[in-house]
C-alpha cells in the first residue's frame, strides 16, 4: 500500500512539473511612417507596416486580429490587415504592406489626432495575446483660401508687369 501511494505521488509530481513551457515567441511590429497628413477638406491616408518574426522563435506566430483606438472624428479601416497580412508568420518571416487607412471627414478641425493599433494573436489560431502596439498620428492642415490664392497670383502678375514697364521706361 505504501509503495502504491509513493508511486502515485511520484507520478503526480512528474506530470505536474513537466507541464509545457510558456509560449514566449514574439514579433517585431513597426509602422513605415507613423505620421500622416491630410487637408481639413477631408481625405484618407494609408499606413504601411512591417511585421516580422525573429528567427529565434520556436514556432509560427499567429496573427489572429487587431484592436485600435483613434481620436474622433477620424475613422480607421483595418481592411488592409485582413487582406494583406498572413494568418501566421514562421520564424524568420517578414511582411511589409498596407495595414490600415485613416479617413478625415470634410471640415475636420485642424490639429493632431492620435491613435494606436495593436496586433492580437499568439501560439495558435484562437490566441488573443497582445503581440505588439504602434502609435500613430494624423495631422490635418488648413488649405489656403481661394481669396489668398487669388491675391497672391494678382500680386505676382502686377510685379512682373511693373518690372517690364520699368525696363521699357528706362530706355
Amino acid at each position: 500500500m505504501k509503495l502504491k501511494m509513493t508511486l502515485a505521488v511520484a507520478a503526480l509530481l512528474t506530470i505536474g512539473l513537466s507541464s509545457a513551457a510558456a509560449y514566449a515567441d514574439s514579433i517585431t511590429f513597426t509602422l513605415t511612417n507613423p505620421t500622416g497628413f491630410v487637408a481639413v477638406t477631408g481625405g484618407s491616408v494609408a499606413f504601411d507596416a512591417t511585421v516580422s518574426a525573429p528567427s529565434s522563435n520556436s514556432a509560427a506566430v499567429f496573427l489572429n486580429g487587431d484592436s485600435f483606438n483613434v481620436t474622433a472624428p477620424i475613422t480607421l479601416d483595418d481592411g488592409g490587415f485582413i487582406s494583406n497580412f498572413p494568418l501566421s508568420l514562421a520564424p524568420g518571416a517578414s511582411v511589409t504592406d498596407e495595414l490600415f487607412v485613416l479617413t478625415a471627414p470634410p471640415n475636420t478641425p485642424f490639429g493632431t489626432f492620435l491613435g494606436s493599433f495593436t496586433l492580437v494573436g499568439g501560439a495558435d489560431g484562437s490566441a488573443s495575446n497582445s503581440l505588439g502596439t504602434v502609435n500613430f498620428d494624423l495631422v490635418t492642415t488648413p488649405e489656403p483660401s481661394s481669396v489668398v490664392l487669388l491675391l497672391t497670383g494678382m500680386t505676382i502678375l502686377f510685379w512682373v508687369g511693373f518690372k517690364r514697364n520699368l525696363r521699357g521706361w528706362a530706355r
